[in-house]
C-alpha cells in the first residue's frame, strides 16, 4: 500500500474510533429512572407525569422504564428532599410545580430549588376558577357579589394542599373583593374536582387538565382564567364554548393572574451529559402528537426553556413566590 494511501486509510479507522467512542461516552440510564411527583395521585403534575410515561412507553424513547412514583407528604417536601438527598443519582428526576417555591417557604424544610439540577421547563399551567354548574353563578359579579352576601367565612374555596398555589390565589381573591372564604385543603386536584361536584365546597381555582371532564360532563363551569390574555384553544369542550372563550379575570374586574411551572429537575451534581440526555428525551416526547393532544386538552401554556434561560426564570419565580408569600402571611416562622 502507498504511503498516501495508508494514511489515509489510518486516518479513516481513527476517526472511527473516536466517533464510537464519542458515542459510547454519550449517557444515557443503565437501570429504571424514578420519575418523582411532589403531590398527590389525580392532579396536574401527577396527570403530566403518567401521560410522559405512556408516551416514553409507546414510542420506545428510553430504553429502561420511566417509573412515576407519588411522595406528596410535607406538601411535596417529601419528594424533594428524597432527590436533594440522592447526589449523583442520574436515575432519579422531579416533575415541579411551584410547590418548588412555596413548601419550603411555608414550612422552613432545608430545601431550595439550588438544591437540585434543572433540566427543563416542559409548559405553563393556567388557574381557572371554577364553580358547580348547578349554581346561579354565570360571571365573575355573580359569584363576587353572592360571596360578600354570605356570612363571612362561609363560602368554601376548596384547592390542593396548604399555603401553595390555590390558597395564594385564594387570599389574592378575598383581598381583591373584600370577602372572607374558608379555603378547604385536599391531597390533589382531583379530588378538588369532585368536592365541587359534589357541592361540598363552593369554588375552586383548579388548573385546567384537573377540571376539564367534569366541565365537559356539564358538571362544573369557568368563570374565569388567572392570566393576562385568554387562553389560544379554540376547539369546543362544552356547551359549544372552548378555553379561548373564558375570559380573563382581570377582565372581570378581579385584578390577578397567576401561571405555575410545569418543569423537571434532577439530583444534584447531575453532569452535563447527563442533562443533555433529559433534555433530548423531553424534546422527543414534545413533538408526539400525545403530547400535543395534552397540551390542548389541559390548555397548557406550551413554553419550554432549558439551560441559562430556564434558571433566569426559576430564579424571578422564586423571588415573586417570597413576595406573595410574605404577603399572604405564609411563611415560615424564624426559628
Amino acid at each position: 500500500m502507498k504511503p498516501f494511501v495508508l494514511n489515509v486509510a489510518l486516518a479513516a479507522i481513527a476517526v472511527s474510533c473516536a466517533s464510537s467512542t464519542a458515542s459510547r461516552a454519550a449517557w444515557e440510564p443503565v437501570r429504571p429512572v424514578e420519575f418523582i411527583v411532589p403531590a398527590g395521585t389525580g392532579g396536574g403534575a401527577d396527570q403530566m407525569a403518567r401521560t410522559i410515561q405512556g408516551i416514553v412507553t409507546k414510542h420506545n424513547l428510553m430504553r429502561q422504564p420511566l417509573v412515576v412514583i407519588n411522595k406528596a407528604g410535607g406538601a411535596g417536601g417529601e419528594g424533594f428532599l428524597d432527590v436533594k438527598t440522592s447526589s449523583g443519582n442520574p436515575h432519579k428526576i422531579i416533575i415541579t410545580l411551584s410547590n418548588l417555591f412555596t413548601t419550603p417557604l411555608a414550612t422552613g424544610i432545608p430545601f431550595n430549588w439550588k438544591d437540585l439540577t434543572p433540566v427543563a421547563m416542559l409548559a405553563l399551567d393556567e388557574f381557572v376558577l371554577w364553580v358547580n354548574a348547578e349554581k346561579p353563578y354565570n360571571s365573575v359579579k355573580d359569584y363576587v357579589d353572592a360571596a360578600k352576601k354570605a356570612p363571612s367565612g362561609s363560602f368554601k374555596m376548596g384547592g390542593t394542599g396548604s399555603k401553595q398555589e390555590d390558597q395564594i390565589i385564594t387570599v389574592g381573591i378575598e383581598k381583591a373583593v373584600g370577602a372572607k372564604f374558608t379555603y378547604i385543603p385536599y391531597k390533589g386536584g382531583g379530588e378538588v374536582a369532585v368536592q365541587l361536584v359534589g357541592n361540598h365546597i363552593d369554588s375552586t381555582v383548579n388548573n385546567p387538565i384537573e377540571a376539564v371532564a367534569q366541565w365537559r360532563g356539564g358538571k362544573l363551569r369557568p368563570l374565569c382564567v388567572f392570566d393576562a390574555q385568554p387562553m389560544a384553544y379554540d376547539e369546543p369542550i362544552a356547551d359549544g364554548k372552548a378555553w379561548k372563550d373564558i375570559p380573563t379575570c382581570k377582565s372581570q374586574g378581579l385584578a390577578m393572574d397567576y401561571l405555575m411551572l410545569r418543569g423537571i429537575f434532577m439530583s444534584p451534581r447531575a453532569t452535563k451529559d447527563q442533562v443533555e440526555y433529559y433534555v433530548e428525551l423531553f424534546k422527543k416526547v414534545r413533538a408526539t402528537p400525545e403530547w400535543q393532544e395534552f397540551m390542548k386538552n389541559g390548555a397548557f401554556n406550551t413554553t419550554f426553556m432549558t439551560g441559562a434561560d430556564y434558571a433566569k426564570w426559576i430564579e424571578a419565580e422564586e423571588k415573586r413566590h417570597e413576595g406573595l408569600m410574605k404577603e399572604a402571611g405564609f411563611l415560615a416562622s424564624p426559628n
